[in-house]
């Protein structure tokens, strides 16, 4: 494209002011660099009230889909959140020739496939940049720089309210329920967190990154995650205790030519890469044959950051001449899935028993008959309890299972134990 690129902007929350204002701030720069001038011409909204956060009462509009069959509009970023009404415009943008930005994870994780399908069709492009990590660049680095890399595992601390809370607890500034007040104080947290807290963000995110790293389309259903919401402090503490700290980790990997990603709170070494991933940062780690590891990080979640990586996209529209692999899908691929009890291991268990001569040796049985092995172990009295803080050597999940599940029927042991992934 050159001259100038004309933009329909659906949504003027928080990351869709920060880009309109970033495209007025930016312009004289942005033309310098790539002789393109950007126009944003509409902005969807149904709140118009919010024409009054630094743009003209001109350019607003309730009606989004005036927006998207407007022939003027070269590019349309959606940022109103949502999956079906995202999706019917969407669809309808690109039927109607025009090319696609969009932060939107939970509508490419669930219903991305056809979206891309037709942007082929229509030979348009369809960018996602603000989608995954903030202001961290790691889509077009994926897609690009490590197209050759032959990438097979994807770590990725991608939900900056979960790192924010696991943070402050990890600092002793109280449990789950207090640190998550704080985070939503601070802004780092929506009213409503569950989204966050209960993993299925993070799992969205790594489901576009695991389509992007394999290049084979996993969605939101592929992906088993838990959240952080029953995280207990002693947890925090013992894994401390044992050189780790706990972080909510995504991980998806290619084993044997099938494809698993889970999410879930786990135990990272404080000397390994994501460790040092505090506050509301995000950080993806790729590990791939011919690049050894390599890292990106930076800040997760917040207006003003979001909004450079939309823009950035718009930006890369300007200046593509043409579509092809790197501006659509890249997903070539089928692979099937790696089922999660078959993925191999170690794990942190905690566990109260009875403070009795023979119980060690009736845990040690239950293990034993599942080839669990024990590679380290602390115990605490707590008067006629004891608690056991094990961690095992690398073991399928499912004999991990298979034990926890036998070891919630002996009378010596109380409650279900505690159990976490060893990253």
């Amino acid at each position: 494209m050159s001259g100038s690129v004309r933009i329909g902007l659906l949504g003027f929350g928080t990351v869709g002011s920060g880009f309109y204002r970033l495209v007025q701030k930016e312009r004289g720069t942005i033309f310098e660099a790539t002789g393109v001038e950007l126009d944003v011409q509409w902005i969807a909204e149904t709140d118009l009230s919010k024409h009054g956060e630094g743009a003209p009462r001109g350019l607003f509009t309730t009606d989004a889909g005036a927006v998207v069959d407007d022939p003027d509009v070269d590019v349309v970023v959606e940022l109103i959140g949502g999956v079906d009404t995202a999706f019917a415009l969407l669809e309808r943008a690109l039927r109607n020739g025009k090319n696609i930005v969009t932060a939107n994870k939970q509508l490419l994780a669930n219903r991305g496939g056809p979206l891309f399908d037709l942007a082929r069709e229509t030979g348009r492009q369809i960018r996602y940049e603000a989608s995954v990590a903030g202001a961290v660049p790691i889509v077009k680095v994926m897609r690009e720089s490590m197209a050759g890399a032959g990438l097979h595992t994807v770590y990725g601390i991608v939900n900056g309210t979960t790192n924010y809370i696991l943070t402050a607890m990890q600092h002793g500034e109280g449990d789950y329920a207090a640190t998550l007040a704080a985070a939503q104080a601070l802004g780092y947290a929506e009213a409503d967190p569950s989204a966050d807290v209960s993993g299925a963000d993070a799992a969205a995110k790594m489901a576009i990154l695991a389509s992007i790293a394999f290049q084979s389309r996993i969605t939101m259903a592929d992906v088993a995650y838990e959240g952080i919401e029953d995280i207990q402090p002693q947890d925090v503490e013992q894994a401390a205790e044992l050189g780790f700290a706990i972080k909510l980790v995504g991980c998806a990997r290619l084993v044997d030519e099938r494809v698993n990603v889970w999410v879930g709170p786990a135990l990272v070494g404080r000397n390994h890469s994501l460790a040092s991933i505090s506050g509301s940062d995000n950080a993806v780690l790729l590990e791939g044959s011919e690049i050894d590891r390599i890292m990106l990080a930076g800040p997760g979640a917040g207006g003003r950051q979001t909004a450079t990586a939309v823009l950035a996209d718009v930006i890369s529209i300007a200046n593509s001449k043409e579509t092809g692999f790197l501006q659509q899908c890249s997903c070539y691929r089928s692979l099937g899935l790696f089922p999660n009890e078959d993925m191999v291991s170690a794990f942190f268990i905690r566990v109260r028993v009875e403070d009795r001569a023979g119980v060690l040796a009736q845990l040690s049985s239950v293990f034993g008959s599942h080839q669990v092995s024990i590679s380290s172990m602390i115990q605490k009295g707590h008067g006629d309890q004891a608690e056991l803080v094990l961690i095992t050597h690398p073991t399928p999940e499912r004999a991990l299972q298979l034990s926890i599940n036998e070891l919630g029927d002996l009378s010596s042991v109380r409650g279900r134990p505690r159990t976490l992934r060893v990253l």
